[in-house]
């Protein structure tokens, strides 16, 4: 059994300990390479089904080609897809790209307060109607109490300190102290009522790891990722104002393990692109507000 096999069967195994021991749970999908190997998983680990929504976290300035991708394999994958978006922010300009507020407090708007009423239901929610071709105003608003995300912990520095199964309280938010010891494959998963837990299937994959199974398993990803000719490719993604490419020649995917292993990389960060990384407080500040 090589490296990733172990790491797919961990993740396998989380999937499975969160499905058997959480009622109401959904799974969240950014699009990005990370979450479309985390659905992935979920599909191996239930025999080609997820048992669960899926969840977006539309901000409406994310780049067209992430919205077109999304909705291409909702329908081609037959996923149950959910998005949630904070309407009233956007149709107030409480927004960067309108300049009334800064990058942190636009994604404390657009991303935090969006999932957070999106989670509990008390925000509108859609839900794509596979019929139709479209999505439609969801009926339920039963809140999610536990949520599966694609985090890695070599990501970002509040990453890190995660755990396969991590508590918030009820308003979403994430006591960084206050996280149950993991030791020998062990996992708490009993946690007092009113625990919202945040389940991490992949806490221990590299970013590596993440390109080698994309091509092991021949997972298709979005376009960004590559070069089209311009020198320039997407590493991470988010909204368009605040998300800028790297400079990179990689066009496909052994080209990004190629340059992943060269070094090439190692003195850029990986979510260097992220312009609210660099606001002060920056990721770790809306995380412990309850953003992904």
């Amino acid at each position: 059994m090589d490296h990733l096999d172990q790491l797919e069967n961990i993740s396998v195994h989380i999937f499975r300990e969160a499905y058997a021991n959480f009622k109401n749970l959904c799974m969240l999908w950014s699009i990005g390479k990370d979450s479309t190997v985390l659905l992935w998983l979920a599909r191996k680990a239930f025999l080609g089904h997820v048992p669960f929504p899926l969840v977006h976290v539309d901000t409406r300035y994310k780049i067209p080609e992430m919205i077109e991708y999304r909705d291409r394999l909702a329908a081609e994958w037959n996923l149950n897809m959910l998005y949630g978006t904070n309407e009233e922010a956007i149709a107030a300009k409480q927004t960067f790209p309108d300049g009334n507020v800064d990058r942190i407090s636009c994604c404390k708007n657009l991303k935090t307060t969006a999932l957070k009423n999106t989670l509990s239901g008390q925000g509108k929610r859609y839900r794509f109607n596979h019929e139709k071709g479209k999505y439609e105003v969801d009926k339920n608003t039963e809140p999610f109490t536990g949520v599966i995300v694609g985090v890695r912990s070599d990501e970002e520095g509040s990453r890190s300190k995660e755990r396969y199964f991590s508590p918030r309280d009820r308003s979403n938010e994430w006591d960084v102290g206050n996280q149950p010891p993991e030791f020998w494959s062990q996992y708490k998963t009993d946690f007092a009522p009113g625990t919202h837990l945040r389940i991490h299937p992949l806490l221990d994959w590299t970013e590596l790891n993440i390109w080698e199974y994309i091509k092991r398993e021949n997972i298709p990803t979005v376009s960004l990722y590559y070069d089209q000719g311009e020198g320039k490719r997407y590493r991470s993604l988010g909204c368009y104002p605040c998300t800028f490419p790297i400079e990179s020649n990689s066009r496909n995917v052994d080209e990004i393990i190629e340059e992943l292993q060269s070094g090439k990389l190692k003195n850029i960060a990986e979510r260097s692109g992220r312009a609210q990384d660099k606001e002060d407080g920056g990721l770790e500040t809306l995380r412990r507000n309850g953003y992904m």
